[in-house]
């Protein structure tokens, strides 16, 4: 059979879709179908949906030594000590308050719910897809002969690590703790911060077959109304088999698809999210995954550390400005260093530029060649100690850097200055706090090493306008991304390069159109402006020392007779 003739009857009009394997398949098949009170009959047909995993358990019991049930469950996902205790022993034995009377079969589902079970979460369903869809999310379902309904209980149990340091964004001072892979664990965190009730928290499913809960939250009153529901309707758009982390639903709910930049943040801190939220932004959690997103977000985000808003502002201006000297090295100095090598070495000064010369002596290759085999070398060296175990990692980065370095300048392949400008711009990009937007800074030094390599100076310039304009046109969420200084906006310019203190940002970025603005009360910043009050200042309390009244200044808390109080 030939491939047109293949695809020719696999798109024969008429044929119906669901004719095609589809994901869930036994959720969907029991979409029709309705659960009945022949006990029996419904065995049969669980097995047919679920019987096929080794997990999965058919449990028979009596119901206070009555009526016939059965329990379907998985083991892998439930808790087994609150299966036995809470569920069936409590369902064995008829409770003290029902002895000696009779018990209809019609009232057993509301008995079961309302008298019989000891758990916090128990629904009914009579409908078969949405019973097995629980089943299969770590739920148990109850079904008694005579019961048209199944009640379904909350017994999941998943094993999940501590919660630890995040490793991706240490800090010297600040909060310690990280998020982890289970999705109710991290709201936790988040309301242990947020003790409050309009921290609002919505949860949908995502996924076709992994049926991912992703959850979004926001302080109702701060965010954006019309952020919020946008939000909602990008999540509830996402239509793919499986979400195994937040970076399937970062793919799918940004706005420019082809843009190196993130739109989106990620964070691994809880605080850090808190903190964000507290602005009127949202964030966005998922189960399985220890990064939360965070939306909308601008460009100065991404060199901006947890940690910023913990230290004084003076450190921190100064700390954030070296940062920002080290992102625009990361991304020029490549660049710059071909361009004055190749095409203008008449703008280095001369006592340097005879020791560039006599560094270069014996080089193969042109400056372009040897800075784009030593970036490239760097690239693979750094993805090499990512993906090693860490203690061969750091043992590699030693001697990539010292060694090989060391024995590439001694064979003539590079020249000295060469290895300098490299390390240099690795250095640089480490610097940058969000790894995601230094991979973008890494993946852009090579069209700039190029167009230096063709044009010199005249196509560095070319590249950074392409890259100003490509930055100018982006927006996350409707926000320019260059905000707040591309529109400018000097309430959120204290913010930026250099970090005011605290009690002079008295409102939130107004870029995110918060529903309310004031972030520092005015009485607050009035008291803060009053000189201090020196309590404990020795010219204020008395000096006197060893017993010598010479020299005791009148203390602030003399009496109105004139006699000293004490």
């Amino acid at each position: 059979m030939s491939l047109r003739h293949w695809l020719s009857r696999m798109h024969q009009p008429g044929k119906p879709a669901a004719a095609r394997p589809v994901p869930n398949r036994a959720i969907q098949q029991s979409e029709n179908e309705t659960v009945t009170g022949d006990m029996e009959l419904m065995i049969d047909k669980v097995k047919s949906f679920l019987g096929d995993s080794d997990d999965f358990v058919i449990r028979r019991f009596l119901i206070f030594g009555r009526y016939d049930a059965v329990l379907f469950y998985y083991s892998s996902l439930v808790d087994q000590r609150e299966l036995n205790t809470e569920i069936i022993r409590s369902l064995m034995y008829l409770p003290r308050h029902l002895e000696g009377k009779e018990i209809d079969e019609a009232r057993l589902e509301e008995l079961l719910l309302n008298e019989a079970l000891f758990v916090g979460e128990a629904t009914s369903s009579n409908q078969m897809n949405l019973v097995l869809e629980r089943v299969t999310q770590g739920k148990t379902a109850i079904l008694a002969q005579g019961m048209d309904t199944a009640v379904v209980v909350g017994t999941r149990q998943i094993d999940k690590r501590s919660i630890d340091q995040p490793a991706t964004e240490q800090v010297i001072r600040g909060p310690r703790e990280g998020f982890i892979e289970h999705l109710d664990t991290n709201i936790s965190l988040l309301r242990y911060r947020l003790q409050s009730a309009d921290f609002c928290v919505k949860t949908l499913t995502v996924g076709r077959i992994t049926k991912t809960r992703v959850s979004y939250c926001y302080i109702k009153g701060i965010a954006n109304d019309a952020l919020v529901h946008e939000v909602e309707d990008r999540l509830n758009a996402i239509d793919i088999d499986g979400v195994l982390d937040t970076g399937y639903v970062e793919q799918f709910i940004e706005d420019n698809h082809w843009s190196p930049f993130p739109q989106v943040q990620n964070t691994e801190r809880p605080d850090k999210a808190v903190a964000n939220m507290l602005e009127g932004r949202i964030v966005i959690l998922a189960d399985g995954s220890p990064l939360a997103l965070i939306v909308p977000t601008v460009f100065n985000q991404f060199y901006q550390a947890a940690e910023d808003y913990s230290e004084r502002f003076l450190l921190v201006s100064f700390i954030r400005l070296a940062r920002l000297v080290a992102l625009v090295f990361s991304l020029v100095t490549p660049s710059l260093y071909v361009s004055v090598i190749s095409f203008n070495p008449e703008l280095i000064p001369t006592d340097f530029a005879v020791a560039v010369a006599g560094g270069r002596a014996g080089v193969p290759f042109p400056s372009v060649v040897e800075v784009l085999i030593m970036e490239i070398s760097m690239e693979v060296l750094r993805e090499a100690t990512v993906r090693l175990p860490q203690q061969v990692g750091g043992a590699l980065s030693i001697v990539g850097v010292l060694v090989i370095g060391q024995a590439a300048v001694a064979a003539g392949f590079v020249s000295p200055i060469t290895v300098v400008v490299i390390a240099l711009t690795t250095i640089g990009s480490f610097a940058t706090p969000a790894y995601n937007a230094a991979l973008a800074l890494r993946l852009l030094r090579f069209p700039l090493i190029l167009l230096a390599g063709m044009f010199g100076l005249y196509g560095v310039t070319v590249g950074l306008i392409l890259i100003a304009n490509h930055l100018l046109s982006l927006k996350s969420f409707g926000i320019p991304y260059l905000s707040p200084l591309v529109p400018g906006n000097f309430q959120a310019m204290k913010d930026t390069v250099f970090r005011a203190p605290l009690w002079w940002m008295t409102k939130r970025p107004s870029l995110l159109h918060t529903q309310n603005d004031t972030r520092v009360s005015n009485d607050a910043v009035e008291k803060i402006k009053q000189p201090p009050s020196n309590t404990l200042d020795p010219l204020m309390v008395g000096n006197q020392r060893e017993e010598l009244s010479d020299g005791i200044s009148p203390p602030n808390n003399d009496a109105p007779d004139g006699s000293r109080s004490h």
